[in-house]
């Protein structure tokens, strides 16, 4: 089997790998250099071929194709780049413009998608069930995303939106989103909405960790409010998918994903929203850590 080579576009880097197979997803070798976006849309063509060069010279193999996870979402009915924070790629034919400079194929993939498919084929999921036919990759952090894996393959959906769970209606105390609509997922459970709720109890701003922690060690109530308002509403929110969907798996990544009673708690809660008498469904930690956006990458 060849290797497998991926890229993953951050706002502020490129990191490049090169995986042995998909066999035997070992890391022949791991590079980075700056996006500098700033410097527009053909300067981050320029550096994404000289990642793809540079990947070649350290290992002296030619890919055949690329994968790459990038920001926003390859809308499929225009071939253009939406809904990207690195605003320059939003209304780019990004796979196509790249396809031309490299001359091989380009397969791209948002960031929650090459971390669903990674921890699915070589982290969490691998190690707990091997072969689990529906995985749902989460991310909760500084925003709420998710990724489908089904049958080992990456599920984008008509529209290219596939695992936006984080702009499904939640609540209205969210309020107004950036997105446009009201009470998101994502105004709700994100870390920066969880952080403004105990600073509306409080007046104090704290970071998540610091909340997370003083909810379990000193006696904080606001603190304790603030976990308990996540662990509700990530069981309301978390059950529409496993009703629409009923995923095998479920891998939590992102900074809100390290706090343990998401583990603990969390799928009772979910189940109180169920349409069953109990869950099955799997909730892990994440295996791979920072790695899993480039490893999913190559893995496309």
């Amino acid at each position: 089997m060849p290797p497998l080579f991926g890229l993953d576009l951050g706002g502020t880097k490129i990191e490049g790998t090169v995986l042995e197979s998909r066999a035997n997803p070992s890391p022949l070798c791991r590079l980075r250099i700056p996006t500098e976006a700033h410097l527009g849309y053909p300067h981050i063509l320029d550096q994404v071929v000289k990642m793809v060069e540079m990947l070649h010279t350290e290992t002296g193999i030619r890919p055949g194709a690329v994968g790459i996870g990038h920001p926003g979402t390859l809308d499929p009915n225009t071939g253009v780049i939406k809904n990207a924070n690195t605003t320059v790629l939003n209304g780019q034919a990004f796979n196509k413009d790249l396809e031309a400079r490299l001359g091989i194929g380009v397969n791209l993939a948002n960031d929650a998608n090459c971390f669903a498919v990674a921890e699915a084929l070589m982290g969490a999921v691998l190690e707990v069930l091997p072969g689990a036919e529906a995985v749902f990759g989460v991310i909760l952090g500084t925003g709420v995303g998710g990724g489908w894996v089904l049958h080992g393959k990456v599920r984008n959906g008509r529209q290219g939106i596939g695992g936006e769970w984080g702009h499904n209606f939640l609540d209205e105390s969210g309020g107004p989103c950036y997105c446009g609509r009201h009470g998101c997922v994502e105004n709700v459970i994100s870390g920066p909405a969880l952080e403004r709720y105990y600073t509306h109890l409080t007046g104090q701003k704290l970071s998540l960790r610091e909340i997370s922690n003083r909810s379990e060690t000193v006696e904080d109530p606001a603190a304790r409010q603030t976990m308990d308002r996540l662990l509700h509403y990530f069981g309301k929110a978390m059950a529409v998918v496993i009703n629409i969907m009923d995923p095998d798996v479920v891998v939590l990544g992102g900074g809100v994903g390290n706090i343990d009673r998401l583990y603990t708690d969390g799928p009772a809660e979910v189940q109180k929203h169920l349409f069953n008498g109990r869950i099955d469904t799997i909730f892990l930690r994440p295996k791979l850590g920072d790695s899993a956006g480039v490893f999913g990458a190559a893995l496309l």
